[in-house]
């Protein structure tokens, strides 16, 4: 006799819970998710899956905001203290740590994928009673790494599936696919794995996220308010001198970030649709009797379409362009991260809806709510996937937080693991009932 679903997932829930407290207090940064990857990989190998991983799902060169040689290897050597597993890690060494587990289900059927992500931000979490992870016991151990953004949910999530899936195969048709990612914050990672062709095979393309601001007991089906963006490292290098001796000696890369600073300030907004432009760090120089010889600014371009974050790009180019003109110096741009606008496929929104409204701890199921502009890579596999003929689309599950996604405080209701593991495995479970779209 076949154990229902729910029954999977309500027995499922402290495995649930254990797993992501683990991760939420061995937070780890895009591209140094060695821990973390070596745990996932080990579950996923003991449930039977095929996996894919490192090399075989992420194109080297794709990568972005790849951490220093150094910064990767101290950092492998921290998560082996921190209990990453030896078997895994020459496939993750270099941060190379993204894994994709395929379960065939041997039934014919299309294939339906999965993306959840593993990343922590670059941020110090609270330590103060008043926040549970740490009155708890599972607040971050390393410093500067922080899940603030529920991607510790998202993992958890991904393992839940994977369970729920093998325990439920002999009901499940086609292919399975649970794509891990590394490295989106600051949308660096998804880009690599669609160039290394993780979802070119795939017909249904689901990304997963939690909270958002959506109220606890809600789904968004279909979320298509990420604004396609661009984010550079501009270095200015200039020729240092007595500032007060011989200036006119001097090339003030100092100078020419500012003026670069204004202008990009001053980039014309777009009439077909919202745009940002921020720059978010701007260090230059090494004493005030010094005329700065090197100057380093972190920037951000932002578009509600790819054509409108082109623009924008493009005009940001000019303006970093024009100011190192101005001053004499020259200047490097490395490109740190990017991310697609993507609207969801209406099909597949429809189908999630209505499976949707077979979950009891569902009170609310929306196809779209406004929320801010911010940014996802999940957005290149979704064009990818649609680009390939399939369908896609990026859900949001509404839960409780202590505090804002990317805040020192946050923290999420763990209950939300459990729903979002019942509503996912049921959309695999009845995919046949999708009729001619299957």
């Amino acid at each position: 006799m076949n154990t229902p679903l729910s029954t999977l997932v309500t027995e499922l829930y402290p495995q649930l819970q254990a797993w992501r407290r683990d991760f939420h207090h061995h937070a780890e940064s895009g591209w140094l998710e060695f821990r973390t990857a070596s745990l996932v990989a080990e579950e996923l190998d003991r449930l039977g899956y095929q996996l894919q991983l490192g090399h075989e799902v992420i194109n080297a060169e794709a990568r972005m905001g790849l951490p220093s040689a150094q910064i990767l290897a101290a950092q492998e050597q921290r998560a082996i203290k921190q209990g990453a597993l030896a078997k895994w890690l020459p496939f993750f060494s270099g941060g190379f740590t993204g894994i994709v587990a395929t379960l065939d289900t041997g039934h014919p059927g299309p294939t339906i994928a999965f993306r959840v992500d593993m990343d922590a931000l670059d941020l110090n979490e609270l330590r103060h009673p008043d926040h549970l992870p740490f009155r708890e016991g599972f607040a971050s151990c390393n410093s500067g790494m922080m899940h603030a953004c529920g991607h510790d949910g998202h993992t958890t999530i991904g393992l839940g599936l994977a369970r729920v899936f093998k325990s439920l195969e002999p009901q499940l048709h086609g292919r399975i696919k649970l794509i891990f990612q590394p490295a989106e914050e600051g949308t660096r990672g998804a880009k690599s794995m669609v160039e290394a062709g993780v979802v070119d095979d795939v017909d249904f393309f689901t990304a997963v996220h939690i909270g958002t601001g959506v109220p606890a007991g809600e789904l968004v089906c279909g979320s298509d308010s990420f604004m396609a963006t661009t984010k550079l490292d501009v270095t200015f290098r200039g020729v240092a001198s007595h500032a007060g001796a011989k200036p006119e000696d001097g090339r003030n890369a100092l100078l020419a970030a500012a003026q670069a600073c204004v202008g990009l300030y001053a980039i014309p907004r777009h009439s077909e649709g919202s745009s940002r432009i921020n720059v978010g760090v701007l260090q230059a120089g090494t004493g005030r009797n010094v005329i700065a010889d090197s100057a380093l600014m972190k920037v951000e371009t932002r578009g509600a379409t790819n054509e409108i974050n082109e623009f924008v790009y493009q005009q940001a180019l000019n303006a970093i362009q024009g100011a190192a003109t101005m001053q004499g110096v020259e200047y490097d741009i490395a490109l740190m991260g990017a991310a697609q606008s993507s609207q969801p496929t209406q099909p597949w929104v429809d189908y999630i809806h209505r499976q949707a409204l077979s979950i009891s701890e569902l009170g609310s199921v929306v196809d779209r709510r406004e929320q801010a502009a911010g940014s996802e890579d999940a957005t290149y596999m979704m064009e990818r996937v649609k680009s390939h003929g399939g369908q896609a689309t990026y859900v949001i599950f509404g839960c409780e937080l202590s505090a804002g996604h990317h805040n020192e405080k946050f923290d999420f209701d763990e209950q939300v693991l459990t729903v979002a593991v019942k509503t996912l495995a049921t959309l695999a479970l009845n995919l046949p009932t999708f009729g001619s779209a299957v």
